[in-house]
């Protein structure tokens, strides 16, 4: 259970932001290169909350496919069904291994000429890969433009701040809504009194022009370091590749087929996995997040163990402070666990709050198909 994700390596990266005064980079992990925070982790955290901050993510990974063919041939190989996606919507994707595992999350958007991914730090050359082999003579043309493009995040009113053409073309979060043809896979009281919120959004700007105006100063003041951002998904329960997963994940035990996942579309890899454990069985583990001791001053690492007494249970995947919770973290733990146990997460103690549930399974009220409400 102390699998530590190994697919995804921290490229050798640094953002422009690192020049800022005051900017405190991120010494390891996936995230190496970017800032962690700029002197106040704690307002800036607030500021990215309310959409008046933005996230450096100029480390993902950026591809692009053109060629007609394009949607109806990621349709055919991810979990999501993306055959007649129309322009400027966003969904996200899974890439599965054969056996169902996670290999890459994919964060897309189509523009009606050409189909835009952002994914995981160091991610997009696997993926580019991956794609040229399964090529075939389809009208396809994979590219990977990570050199090209930087992205970076913010939080957005999804009523009010629609994505159309002329505007900078960005990928919204569909988390936490249940697209079509998903599950849900949490508590049915969690569902009745509401999920935690998350709008959010990955806007793509020419890399040259984001150094352009980052030398300029014209985002001075405008960014949050990864800390902040941080702290508000682990608040709002948002699975991350590479954090919350691990070599043997499968979508289930993270409740990403709320968004990532269509159950009644055709064959894809992994699908015999996704299909049998959802009508048959249940994930052997389960995310939940845990409120950690605040009087301790360290976190606990990612890939800490969470001991139930002296028997380890699970893992951490990413542990924050954040301005309101405190101290929090997510962690993936055997189903077996007790829900209402206490546990250890690298020698801190912390209590769960449920995310996934453990008795989810087509017989128990999770996972409960019916679309959440809009925060």
């Amino acid at each position: 259970m102390s699998d530590v994700a190994e697919d995804i390596q921290a490229p050798t990266y640094r953002s422009p932001l690192l020049e800022r005064p005051g900017a405190v980079p991120v010494e390891n992990g996936p995230d190496t290169g970017l800032v962690w925070h700029f002197g106040n982790p704690v307002s800036e955290q607030r500021r990215l909350e309310v959409g008046s901050a933005k996230a450096d993510l100029s480390n993902r990974g950026v591809v692009r496919i053109e060629g007609t063919d394009r949607l109806t041939w990621l349709h055919s190989m991810t979990t999501q069904h993306l055959s007649g996606l129309k322009p400027y919507t966003s969904t996200e994707s899974l890439v599965l291994s054969p056996n169902g595992h996670v290999e890459h999350d994919l964060h897309l958007v189509d523009d009606g000429t050409a189909t835009w991914i952002t994914v995981e730090p160091g991610g997009a050359p696997d993926l580019v890969a991956f794609l040229k082999k399964m090529q075939f003579m389809l009208r396809v043309e994979v590219t990977d433009v990570t050199d090209d493009w930087a992205v970076y995040g913010e939080a957005v009113d999804r009523e009010t701040d629609p994505t159309v053409e002329g505007d900078p073309l960005s990928w919204r979060d569909p988390w936490p809504d249940l697209v079509t043809g998903g599950a849900i896979y949490t508590t049915s009281e969690i569902e009745v009194e509401g999920h935690p919120a998350w709008s959010w959004r990955e806007v793509l700007v020419p890399r040259a022009e984001f150094r352009t105006q980052v030398s300029a100063g014209e985002f001075d003041g405008a960014f949050a370091g990864t800390w902040a951002g941080d702290a508000l998904r682990v608040a709002a329960w948002r699975p991350r590749h590479g954090f919350e997963t691990d070599h043997r994940t499968i979508p289930h035990e993270l409740d990403w087929l709320r968004t990532a996942v269509h159950l009644q579309k055709g064959c894809y890899r992994g699908q015999e996995t996704v299909a049998r454990v959802h009508n048959l069985g249940r994930p052997p583990r389960r995310l939940v997040m845990l409120h950690l001791d605040g009087t301790m001053n360290e976190l606990p690492v990612t890939g800490a163990p969470v001991l139930h007494g002296t028997r380890e249970v699970g893992r951490v995947t990413t542990a924050a402070r954040h301005h309101e919770l405190g101290p929090v973290a997510l962690a993936v733990l055997k189903r077996s666990t007790p829900p209402d146990a206490q546990v250890s997460a690298g020698g801190v103690e912390a209590s769960q709050e449920i995310v996934v549930d453990a008795a989810a399974a087509p017989s128990a009220p999770a996972p409960k198909i019916r679309r959440l409400p809009q925060n």
